[in-house]
Protein backbone atom coordinates (compact mmCIF):
# COMPACT_ATOMS: atom_id res chain seq x y z
CA UNK A 1 0.00 0.00 0.00
CA UNK A 2 2.89 2.39 0.73
CA UNK A 3 4.22 1.92 -2.80
CA UNK A 4 0.81 2.80 -4.23
CA UNK A 5 0.65 5.93 -2.05
CA UNK A 6 4.08 6.97 -3.30
CA UNK A 7 2.96 6.59 -6.91
CA UNK A 8 -0.21 8.59 -6.26
CA UNK A 9 1.76 11.32 -4.51
CA UNK A 10 4.28 11.45 -7.36
CA UNK A 11 1.41 11.89 -9.84
CA UNK A 12 -0.56 14.35 -7.69
CA UNK A 13 2.13 17.00 -7.38
CA UNK A 14 2.48 17.64 -11.14
CA UNK A 15 -1.31 17.63 -11.51
CA UNK A 16 -1.63 20.21 -8.75
CA UNK A 17 1.21 22.29 -10.23
CA UNK A 18 0.08 22.27 -13.89
CA UNK A 19 -2.47 25.11 -13.71
CA UNK A 20 0.06 27.35 -11.95
CA UNK A 21 2.77 26.68 -14.51
CA UNK A 22 0.50 27.30 -17.50
CA UNK A 23 -1.12 30.43 -16.07
CA UNK A 24 2.29 31.65 -14.91
CA UNK A 25 3.70 31.41 -18.42
CA UNK A 26 0.71 33.29 -19.84
CA UNK A 27 0.79 35.97 -17.16
CA UNK A 28 4.52 36.60 -17.41
CA UNK A 29 4.25 36.91 -21.18
CA UNK A 30 1.11 39.11 -21.21
CA UNK A 31 0.40 40.72 -17.83
CA UNK A 32 -1.72 43.42 -19.44
CA UNK A 33 -4.51 40.89 -20.06
CA UNK A 34 -5.25 40.51 -16.32
CA UNK A 35 -3.70 43.65 -14.82
CA UNK A 36 -6.92 45.74 -14.96
CA UNK A 37 -8.88 43.04 -13.12
CA UNK A 38 -6.12 42.43 -10.59
CA UNK A 39 -5.27 46.09 -10.00
CA UNK A 40 -7.49 46.80 -6.96
CA UNK A 41 -6.24 43.81 -4.97
CA UNK A 42 -2.65 43.95 -6.27
CA UNK A 43 -2.22 47.64 -5.51
CA UNK A 44 -3.78 47.21 -2.04
CA UNK A 45 -1.22 44.51 -1.26
CA UNK A 46 1.57 46.72 -2.62
CA UNK A 47 0.55 49.42 -0.13
CA UNK A 48 1.15 46.95 2.71
CA UNK A 49 4.44 45.59 1.34
CA UNK A 50 6.77 48.51 0.62
CA UNK A 51 9.27 46.54 -1.50
CA UNK A 52 6.64 45.70 -4.13
CA UNK A 53 6.23 47.88 -7.22
CA UNK A 54 3.24 50.20 -7.42
CA UNK A 55 2.38 49.13 -10.98
CA UNK A 56 -0.43 46.60 -11.50
CA UNK A 57 1.16 45.02 -14.59
CA UNK A 58 4.48 44.57 -12.77
CA UNK A 59 2.71 43.04 -9.77
CA UNK A 60 0.76 40.66 -12.01
CA UNK A 61 3.97 39.67 -13.81
CA UNK A 62 5.68 39.07 -10.45
CA UNK A 63 2.77 36.88 -9.32
CA UNK A 64 2.93 34.98 -12.62
CA UNK A 65 6.66 34.41 -12.13
CA UNK A 66 5.97 33.09 -8.63
CA UNK A 67 3.32 30.72 -10.04
CA UNK A 68 5.68 29.56 -12.77
CA UNK A 69 8.66 29.04 -10.47
CA UNK A 70 6.91 27.50 -7.47
CA UNK A 71 4.65 25.44 -9.74
CA UNK A 72 7.66 24.03 -11.56
CA UNK A 73 9.37 23.17 -8.28
CA UNK A 74 6.21 21.56 -6.91
CA UNK A 75 5.65 19.54 -10.08
CA UNK A 76 9.25 18.31 -9.99
CA UNK A 77 8.99 17.42 -6.31
CA UNK A 78 11.74 19.89 -5.35
CA UNK A 79 10.93 21.68 -2.09
CA UNK A 80 7.29 20.60 -2.39
CA UNK A 81 6.16 21.94 0.98
CA UNK A 82 7.74 25.38 0.50
CA UNK A 83 6.48 25.55 -3.09
CA UNK A 84 2.96 24.61 -2.06
CA UNK A 85 2.98 27.19 0.72
CA UNK A 86 4.16 29.93 -1.66
CA UNK A 87 1.45 28.99 -4.17
CA UNK A 88 -1.21 28.90 -1.42
CA UNK A 89 -0.24 32.37 -0.19
CA UNK A 90 -0.33 33.69 -3.74
CA UNK A 91 -3.60 31.97 -4.64
CA UNK A 92 -5.67 33.88 -2.07
CA UNK A 93 -5.26 37.37 -3.59
CA UNK A 94 -5.31 35.89 -7.09
CA UNK A 95 -8.70 34.34 -6.38
CA UNK A 96 -10.09 37.44 -4.68
CA UNK A 97 -9.04 39.60 -7.62
CA UNK A 98 -9.98 37.26 -10.44
CA UNK A 99 -13.17 35.61 -9.24
CA UNK A 100 -15.08 38.17 -7.17
CA UNK A 101 -18.46 36.62 -8.02
CA UNK A 102 -20.22 38.78 -5.43
CA UNK A 103 -19.49 41.85 -7.60
CA UNK A 104 -21.03 40.39 -10.78
CA UNK A 105 -24.50 41.51 -11.81
CA UNK A 106 -24.91 39.16 -14.79
CA UNK A 107 -26.21 35.82 -13.44
CA UNK A 108 -24.25 33.73 -15.96
CA UNK A 109 -20.94 35.47 -15.23
CA UNK A 110 -21.69 35.35 -11.50
CA UNK A 111 -22.20 31.58 -11.67
CA UNK A 112 -19.05 31.14 -13.76
CA UNK A 113 -16.93 33.11 -11.28
CA UNK A 114 -18.51 31.30 -8.32
CA UNK A 115 -17.50 27.92 -9.77
CA UNK A 116 -13.95 29.18 -10.41
CA UNK A 117 -13.79 30.70 -6.90
CA UNK A 118 -14.74 27.41 -5.24
CA UNK A 119 -12.46 25.50 -7.59
CA UNK A 120 -9.58 27.67 -6.40
CA UNK A 121 -10.61 26.98 -2.80
CA UNK A 122 -10.33 23.26 -3.56
CA UNK A 123 -6.87 23.78 -5.06
CA UNK A 124 -5.95 25.84 -1.98
CA UNK A 125 -6.95 22.87 0.16
CA UNK A 126 -4.70 20.58 -1.87
CA UNK A 127 -1.81 23.03 -1.55
CA UNK A 128 -2.27 23.24 2.21
CA UNK A 129 -2.32 19.45 2.51
CA UNK A 130 0.87 19.31 0.45
CA UNK A 131 2.50 22.10 2.47
CA UNK A 132 1.83 20.31 5.76
CA UNK A 133 2.54 16.73 4.62
CA UNK A 134 5.19 14.91 6.63
CA UNK A 135 8.50 14.07 5.01
CA UNK A 136 8.55 10.68 3.33
CA UNK A 137 12.02 9.18 3.34
CA UNK A 138 11.13 6.10 1.34
CA UNK A 139 9.76 7.79 -1.77
CA UNK A 140 12.91 7.55 -3.88
CA UNK A 141 15.37 4.69 -4.39
CA UNK A 142 18.37 6.96 -3.79
CA UNK A 143 16.92 8.03 -0.45
CA UNK A 144 16.47 4.43 0.58
CA UNK A 145 20.11 3.65 -0.30
CA UNK A 146 21.25 6.69 1.64
CA UNK A 147 19.20 5.67 4.69
CA UNK A 148 20.61 2.13 4.57
CA UNK A 149 24.19 3.43 4.50
CA UNK A 150 23.54 5.52 7.59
Amino acid sequence: MAAFANVVRAMARPLLAAPFVTSGVQTVARPETVAPTAAPVALAIAEWVPVLPRDAAALVRLNGALHLGAGTLLGAGVLPRASALALAASLVPTTLAGHAFWKETDPARRAQHRVAFYGNLAVLGGLLVTATAPRRHGCCPWRLRRLRRG
